[in-house]
């Protein structure tokens, strides 16, 4: 058996920014901001700040539903330069902004570029934040969006910078 891995964004196109959205917390009357950009080295910034004056505190970035076809896969990997903050990947199985999301929490180092793995079976459904559970565990085949979130109480800026996401996975 070998890893197989999928490149499932690079940045390279200027319509790969297209399929992604922000969704902060703004949609329940808070004021976090942020946005996404590609530099001309390819490489997309979340980047923002988080606002807890009014209770909220998160911002996020998500595609726009897709078959994404993970069938096979057994995780994501990242290749990202953070801010030393904690950032979630979120996945949804359906085409919703509300309901069950899948979500893993991963670290980020200062300035300094790492590679992170998050095999499918660390994601934990949640509604809101909280574990659901009796939700049904996350199928691979089944994601339709694909976000990265900064909440956790972490007030003030915050950049994360992107260079690809891959699946990845053992193939036979």
């Amino acid at each position: 058996m070998e890893e197989a891995s999928r490149r499932l964004f690079d940045f390279n196109a200027p319509e790969e920014l297209g399929c992604w959205e922000i969704v902060n917390d703004d949609v329940m009357g808070d004021a976090s901001e942020s946005r996404m950009t590609v530099s001309v080295e390819s490489i997309a910034t979340f980047q923002g700040t988080v606002l807890l004056d009014r209770g909220g505190g998160f911002a996020s970035v998500c595609t726009y539903p897709q078959p994404f076809g993970l069938s096979g896969y057994s995780g994501l990997r990242i290749l990202a330069r953070g801010d030393g903050k904690r950032y979630r990947v979120l996945l949804r199985t359906d085409d919703e902004k509300e309901g069950i999301v899948y979500d893993s929490p991963f670290e980020t180092k200062a300035r300094t570029w790492v590679t992170i793995d998050i095999p499918f079976s660390r994601f934990v459904p949640t509604v809101r934040g909280r574990t659901v559970a009796e939700a049904p565990r996350l199928m691979a085949n089944s994601i339709r969006r694909i976000g990265v979130m900064i909440a956790d109480k972490q007030d003030g800026p915050f950049r994360l910078d992107i260079d690809w996401i891959d699946a990845y996975g053992v193939q036979e």
